[in-house]
């Protein structure tokens, strides 16, 4: 290996490991003071899978519904660009999405660089086979999974509709989804849909793709990360957010018009602050009350397949 390669590698991860610490920083302020709601029940640390730490999840409903035919279910892709985040990142905001009346599923993945492509998608597609498997005995309606992500949680949302609905695309990988599985909606919050890589050392999604992809995004990689060019009429149901201080926003538009293309039901809904842009995810910050309408938009769009 050449020393220039070796520079570069340790420029790679020294960007993870920035994204990790800034990240970590805004997100405990954000979330300074939260406790979990009295009216939620909570069933944590539940492993879908053998490796420890990573492979594990926890459950949310609301008090009271244990006896109840089965509630509609959510299952969260948390975000952070494919090397930052976890299941106790995302507790606040999914409990929020329960106190609507749903069961929600919030897990954790293995992350680049120590774990590369495809290693997060496997275990999304585990996470979604456990949720069928078994989310009946929390009181969720395994006919009725619906799925959030945002950001690169919102990209990989991406990947697995794809992987659920075509069966070319599913056919790259030596794993899949729940058998006939297929989420009944989808919410895709401030999400990345196209991938490019180039060498400007400025460009955030190329430094990342260089942690994540093992070849560094070769042409056969961007083909398998890329959303756009795999997408289907089959494509489910789905709820496109982006706001007016996010740094994804025009990713949002041509999502939605291939959607609209195709025939698949989609609403697409830019948010914007009073005085203020609104920033990238905003809707995790439960504690606005833009994030509060934004949640229900997305919740009542759920509940209109119900």
């Amino acid at each position: 290996m050449k020393l220039a390669d070796i520079w570069k590698g340790a420029l790679m991860h020294e960007m993870a490991m920035m994204i990790r610490k800034q990240f970590g920083e805004g997100d405990a302020i954000r979330d300074a003071g939260l406790t979990t709601p009295d009216d939620i029940e909570r069933f944590d640390d539940i492993a879908y899978g053998e490796e420890p730490y990573w492979q594990m999840l926890d459950v949310y409903r609301p008090k009271g519904t244990a006896d109840d035919a089965g509630l509609p279910v959510i299952v969260s892709i948390h975000g952070g660009g494919w090397v930052y985040g976890d299941k106790d990142r995302y507790q606040w905001y999914c409990m929020n999405l329960a106190q609507r009346g749903f069961v929600v599923v919030n897990f954790t993945y293995r992350l680049a660089p120590e774990f590369q492509f495809p290693a997060s998608m496997e275990d999304t597609c585990a996470a979604f086979q456990w949720t069928v498997d078994n989310i009946a005995k929390y009181g969720g309606d395994a006919d009725h999974i619906f799925a959030v992500g945002d950001s690169a949680g919102g990209h990989m949302l991406g990947l697995l509709c794809n992987m659920c609905t075509n069966p070319a695309y599913a056919a790259k990988f030596d794993f899949a989804p729940p058998a006939g599985f297929v989420p009944t909606a989808a919410a895709f919050n401030c999400a990345a849909f196209h991938i490019e890589v180039n060498d400007d050392p400025e460009d955030l999604t190329s430094a990342l793709m260089a942690d994540y992809l093992p070849n560094g995004g070769d042409a056969n990689e961007i083909d398998m990360v890329n959303v756009v060019p795999h997408v289907t009429d089959a494509f489910p149901p789905s709820y496109i957010m982006t706001s007016d201080g996010d740094f994804l926003h025009d990713a949002a538009e041509p999502m939605a018009k291939l959607l609209r293309e195709l025939g698949v039901c989609h609403e697409l809904h830019v948010y914007g602050g009073i005085g203020e842009q609104l920033g990238h995810v905003f809707h995790c910050n439960i504690k606005s009350e833009d994030a509060r309408r934004c949640n229900d938009d997305e919740c009542r769009f759920f509940k209109r397949f119900l």
